[in-house]
């Protein structure tokens, strides 16, 4: 390959690198190379060691791949504070080349997005334990029994208890944001296959798409840049047990396809490789749209949908649950008295009416976050209703959301316009911080800025 066309294509694809002289200093480097190393400076001649202190101590690895008596190494995970304080995560791998005068080539890798992923799921990982402990705190009669007794949770309860007889039925949960679809997902795997068979999870919508499939799929060794090793797929990991795909309604079209193709065989291939794999696993996926609105809007394909939908799980949301919404804070309360060792009994009448009365419009990840605070600054032994802060919202600000409120001129508008404006106030919110623009239209960092470039905004 050109290096012209190679340096190009990495500079293009958001990829630092710099060739590194015999003695570990920088020769050339792309200007994206700077912005992850600690010299505000030029980096030209500088040591690997003045610029990245995380690679002290390895100058016995690098002399071994000049050598060729090691291949490649890489550091993993290493972060920066940018200076409008945002964390940045970044590889950084070195590998040898032909040239005597650099024969280092230095590769940073962004990945801040997946490292962000996965702080989203350690989070999620430390609310499970929570649930865990509170679905063990139950009675035996079952998972299902931590919900309570109203009618749509009953009828959600009967639902689980029948296709947990039926451990490899599709699974499709619906409901409102903060309904505890994920913690749904669980219990089934739980009360069907165990504890010990995997679950696996994760969100379509939090990951770019161009990551989401090699995650589904794996890939093999060399199968596209940077794929240094052979990773396994989620599909993989997932053999004998449970994958939840939850926001399935935002994956992207193409992958849309591949998965109705597993589906329909039970086999896939991981990217860059022709073996097919077969394993047995029960897929639940879950989303708050609407996926038949979506259908007809032709952004989701129909074959998939009633592929997924075998078994539809419409949650209720919190606000139709009655009494149920008390419990459901009791139980919060059982756990949370283990984890801040502490001895909350329960609520005072007032506090119990200010449960009742509030819409919830975040359901019940709303009520915990409620329960949470409470738990922190409570001082007696039962939640008053001045520890529940809820219900802050005036009843004169209006309830409809932005879209909602968007009315569609008679005359028509350029989508196209739309989505500059949106990119613009977007950017301006942010101060021109392109990550936290990226937030607020809850984009990737890397599908934020191809937006930016198509409408040459940056």
């Amino acid at each position: 390959m050109d290096t012209l066309f190679f340096e190009n294509l990495l500079s293009q694809n958001l990829y630092g690198f710099a060739y590194l002289s015999p003695e570990s200093r920088v020769v050339t480097a792309n200007k994206r190379f700077a912005r992850f190393t600690v010299s505000t400076g030029d980096v030209q001649r500088q040591s690997i060691t003045q610029l990245f202190p995380e690679t002290f101590g390895l100058e016995a690895i690098l002399s071994a791949i000049i050598d060729g008596s090691q291949p490649t190494f890489s550091l993993e995970n290493i972060n920066r504070e940018s200076e409008d304080g945002e964390i940045n995560y970044f590889n950084i791998s070195f590998h040898p080349t032909d040239d005597a005068d650099k024969p280092l080539f230095c590769l940073i890798t962004d990945v801040t997005d997946k490292a962000t992923l996965q702080q989203q799921v350690n989070q999620q990982r430390n609310e499970i334990q929570l649930l865990e402990g509170i679905l063990k705190a139950q009675s035996s009669e079952g998972f299902a029994h931590i919900w309570g007794d109203s009618e749509p949770i009953s009828k959600v309860k009967r639902t689980i208890e029948k296709i947990a007889k039926i451990p490899t039925a599709t699974i499709l949960l619906t409901g409102e944001s903060g309904t505890g679809k994920s913690m749904i997902a669980r219990i089934i795997h739980y009360s069907s296959q165990g504890s010990q068979a995997p679950f696996v999870e994760i969100n379509c919508a939090a990951i770019p798409d161009t990551l989401l499939e090699s995650e589904l799929f794996g890939y093999e060794k060399g199968a596209f840049t940077n794929a240094m090793t052979t990773k396994p797929g989620l599909l993989e990991t997932a053999h004998n047990g449970t994958l939840f795909l939850d926001e399935i309604g935002e994956m992207p079209p193409k992958l849309q396809a591949k998965l109705l193709s597993f589906l329909e065989t039970r086999r896939f291939r991981r990217l860059g490789s022709n073996k097919e794999i077969s394993v047995d696993i029960r897929l639940i996926t879950a989303t708050n749209r609407h996926l038949k609105k979506l259908v007809h809007e032709q952004a989701f394909r129909e074959d998939l949908f009633y592929r997924l939908s075998v078994v539809n799980i419409d949650l209720p949301s919190l606000r139709v649950m009655g009494d149920d919404i008390l419990t459901l804070a009791s139980n919060f309360v059982n756990g949370l008295n283990i984890s801040y060792k502490k001895s909350v009994k329960g609520f005072t009448s007032e506090a119990r009416n200010k449960l009742r009365n509030h819409e919830w419009p975040g359901n019940v990840r709303e009520l915990r976050n409620a329960i949470e605070r409470a738990m922190i600054f409570v001082e007696g032994d039962a939640i008053d209703a001045e520890d529940l802060q809820i219900g802050m919202l005036s009843s004169s600000e209006p309830s409809a959301s932005p879209l909602e409120r968007f009315k569609l001129p008679p005359e028509g508008i350029s989508f196209d316009e739309i989505e500059k404006k949106l990119l613009q106030d977007a950017m301006a919110i942010a101060e021109g911080n392109q990550s936290r623009a990226a937030k607020l239209l809850h984009l990737s960092r890397d599908t934020f800025r191809y937006r930016l470039e198509k409408y040459h905004l940056i």
